[in-house]
């Protein structure tokens, strides 16, 4: 057996002020990382995922396996399908993410982060919560690769787009992110809602029903066992389990990463399925742009946040899914990236 891994915990108690980055534009994308820490130092543990990470037996699909896509993710509550991009597809979209990620770190010189330590959603740090105006991420709304799974996967072509954003952890992002769930029942904080589903009798909650809501995750590189691979829990989408914190999670658990998995392929998975951040020990920058999708049935708050001008380059279909966040005939919609790169969840800073 494996001798056990020094594995580190991130610990956010408070939110440092943010500082600019002005070297940000003249370097390699790969040496924007470890603004913190020593690579050198994490030999053991990058020794010890490379030997032990990822899902044993990690079945990756492709996009003609369309009932086998269903069988599995509504079974382990995601699914690995290859090929979804295709090498145009591909660039483009690593060459969006590169120039939005520089956007990003340009405002964090200390890579402070907004989900952990060198660890980033793309959504949070825009300034409409999407970057659906951004034409390589409207592209992923409607991919002949990827809608006919999320047509099955629904039983119906009347599903909605809610959003495009996902995330990207940078070398020497050398801790865990905690375990979670990107759902909840419907909650009110700070004068927003959040979520939508409440059963007054108090007999249901979200976990107990069908899928409301789907991410499918695009890998723009390859997945490695060192490269911060997300981390998925099979078959927790309707637990109601309390999310173990990382001092209580299992070895398995810490090593349940989606890899290996290539560059091109996407991860589709039930938001309500437990998923987390992994080290990223690498030498490159691990970018998974997303797109999100609810079922036809289901609703909840979502901005307006795609530019009539790129609405009109979309399909019919694309069209049809995106008609809840395209904006008015007329309206502007104010984009780019927030000062405060739309902060920290508490979730990830404090203290397990």
């Amino acid at each position: 057996m494996a001798k056990k891994a020094p594995f580190k915990e991130s610990t956010f108690p408070s939110e440092p002020t943010l500082i600019a980055d002005t070297q940000v534009r003249g370097k390699p994308l790969a040496e924007l990382g470890w603004a913190q820490g020593d690579p050198a130092g994490m030999k053991e543990t990058r020794d010890y995922l490379a030997a032990n990470n990822g899902i044993t037996g990690l079945e990756r699909l492709q996009p003609t396996d369309i009932d086998d896509a269903v069988r599995i993710f509504y079974r382990d509550g995601f699914v690995v399908v290859e090929n979804v991009l295709d090498e145009e597809q591909l660039r483009r979209l690593n060459e969006a993410s590169e120039r939005v990620i520089r956007d990003i770190l340009a405002k964090d010189k200390n890579r402070r982060g907004n989900r952990g330590s060198h660890r980033y959603s793309f959504g949070s740090a825009s300034v409409t919560g999407q970057l659906l105006h951004e034409p390589a991420w409207a592209m992923l709304a409607d991919l002949p690769t990827l809608t006919p799974i999320i047509t099955e996967l629904f039983g119906s072509k009347d599903y909605i787009l809610r959003g495009a954003g996902g995330d990207f952890c940078l070398p020497g992002a050398d801790t865990y992110q905690p375990l979670h769930s990107d759902m909840n029942d419907r909650i009110e904080f700070a004068g927003q809602t959040f979520g939508s589903f409440h059963d007054p009798r108090g007999r249901l909650n979200y976990r107990d029903l069908p899928c409301p809501y789907v991410c499918c995750n695009f890998l723009a590189c390859d997945f490695t066992a060192i490269n911060g691979p997300t981390r998925q829990i099979p078959g927790t989408q309707h637990s109601q389990q309390k999310i173990p914190k990382l001092s209580e999670e299992p070895e398995w658990m810490k090593l349940s990463a989606i890899c290996p998995a290539p560059a091109g392929s996407v991860l589709i998975r039930d938001t309500r399925a437990w998923h987390g951040g992994t080290p990223n020990l690498s030498d490159q920058v691990r970018a998974m742009p997303n797109a999100e999708f609810h079922a036809p049935w289901y609703r909840e708050p979502m901005n307006i946040s795609m530019p009539r001008e790129i609405y009109e380059t979309l399909s019919e279909h694309g069209q049809y899914i995106a008609r809840y966040v395209v904006a008015h005939p007329g309206q502007q919609l104010k984009t780019g990236i927030r000062d405060d790169l739309g902060t920290t969840p508490p979730v990830f800073r404090k203290r397990d």
